[in-house]
């Protein structure tokens, strides 16, 4: 039975990799040249499984209209008059409410703690290399009121039965030494042991060989242009390599799924939910962190990787806007300045920017549609590495009607449609 997946990024590619895994013949057809090179090519580098948390919370909607003001930042917003925007805002905003807050992280962190397993048996299993670490995430705090507002998270991490404690100063330094220059400027952190970090290019690059090996092909440098439908099916996807048709489809396109899926009247409320990283070449070992550094003031996370900085953060919703504008890397700079001054030399930095697919609840859309044979796998928003491997096998058991491990009736489109 043939399946074809639309998109190469790290969603596509570990859907590709369990249906193949399930005995499924199975095409990736990708824009690009090559798996991953855009919303997974430069992320944070972080694996969060305890830091999955919905952007759409309590308090949410002040704090947005105190950053606005703010020069540094973590949510810039071009005035716009786009219907795109203007819809999923008001959507966002019916979720911050706690008793919404509380369902989608439950949710989100359900799905990550799966994806946890998922990728620690194919690490076993495969091999594969990424520059991973399994060191855990330091979410730190410059003040005692961040400190105070972190007292919701911890009861929903300790009903999904998430590892975590809770550090002052002096804690905070005995898990990352680097720390020990700044510690003037922390109040204290939230640890969380079981978080991973690694390379997701170079994850990609390595599942994408696996697959090719399992048998997936992919078809590159090839524009997806329509989904053409007969009798509630999906008949064949047009592309500028001409007609494919398969037995099933699986649209797992990030920020452009919602345009694949618009012309079949299936509306999914994603918004490209615009990020900045830098990568930086490590100088001085000794003045890095070991693992991730999540920056709670500036929602900015820096992560090591083997001779590499990883530093990514800013929310900015532009559309589909790709620029690379100086003022917007400013902050991650400032971060980086602040929390590891001697690290590297910002001079050799390489910037990038990239869409992430963000939901209004912060809960991917994963499953079934109308169609018959049409099946989704997007919406991740930050959190598509952490969640890959989780969403990629649930995916793949749903396709099979195999028993999925976990509940996922609430992860599909018809969450917006009912």
């Amino acid at each position: 039975m043939k399946v074809v997946v639309l998109g190469a990024g790290v969603i596509g590619l570990t859907s590709a990799w369990y249906l193949s895994l399930k005995g499924y013949q199975v095409t990736v057809v990708e824009r690009q040249s090559e798996c991953a090179k855009e919303t997974s090519f430069a992320n944070a580098g972080q694996i969060s499984y305890g830091y999955s948390s919905p952007w759409a919370a309590p308090g949410i909607p002040l704090k947005a209209l105190k950053w606005l003001t703010q020069k540094h930042s973590p949510l810039k917003i071009t005035p716009s008059l786009s219907p795109l925007l203007l819809s999923w805002t008001s959507k966002m905003l019916l979720n911050c409410r706690m008793a919404q807050y509380n369902l989608n992280k439950s949710r989100m962190l359900r799905l990550a703690n799966y994806s946890q397993i998922c990728l620690q048996a194919l690490r076993a299993e495969t091999g594969i290399e990424y520059q991973g670490r399994q060191l855990g995430t330091l979410q730190v705090f410059r003040n005692t009121k961040q400190l105070q507002s972190i007292e919701k998270d911890i009861a929903l991490l300790k009903a999904s039965n998430i590892a975590f404690s809770l550090l002052d100063t002096s804690g905070c330094v005995e898990k990352e030494p680097a720390l020990a220059h700044v510690q003037n400027k922390i109040v204290g952190g939230l640890h969380l042991p079981n978080d991973e970090t690694g390379d997701c290019y170079l994850f990609c690059q390595q599942l994408a060989k696996l697959a090719k090996q399992a048998g997936v092909e992919f078809c590159f440098n090839t524009n997806i242009y329509n989904l053409t439908t007969s009798n509630g099916r999906i008949r064949s996807v047009e592309t500028s390599a001409g007609s494919i048709q398969a037995d099933k489809y699986v649209i797992a396109a990030g920020s452009y799924s919602a345009k694949l899926l618009s012309p079949l009247n299936l509306q999914l409320p994603i918004y490209p939910v615009k990020g900045y990283s830098m990568t930086l070449p490590i100088k001085n070992a000794h003045c890095a962190p070991q693992s991730t550094i999540m920056d709670e003031s500036y929602k900015v996370a820096l992560t090591r990787f083997e001779d590499r900085l990883r530093v990514a953060g800013t929310a900015e919703l532009s559309d589909f806007n790709l620029s690379l504008p100086e003022k917007r890397t400013a902050t991650i700079n400032r971060v980086v300045n602040e929390l590891f001054p001697h690290v590297g030399d910002l001079d050799k930095a390489e910037y990038w920017t990239g869409l992430r697919p963000m939901t209004p609840d912060g809960t991917p859309i994963i499953g079934e549609t109308p169609y018959k044979n049409l099946y989704t796998n997007t919406g991740h928003g930050t959190l598509g590495w952490t969640m890959a491997c989780g969403s990629g096998k649930l995916l793949a058991d749903i396709i099979s009607e195999a028993p999925p491990q976990i509940s996922y009736q609430d992860l599909n489109i018809s969450r917006y449609t009912s």
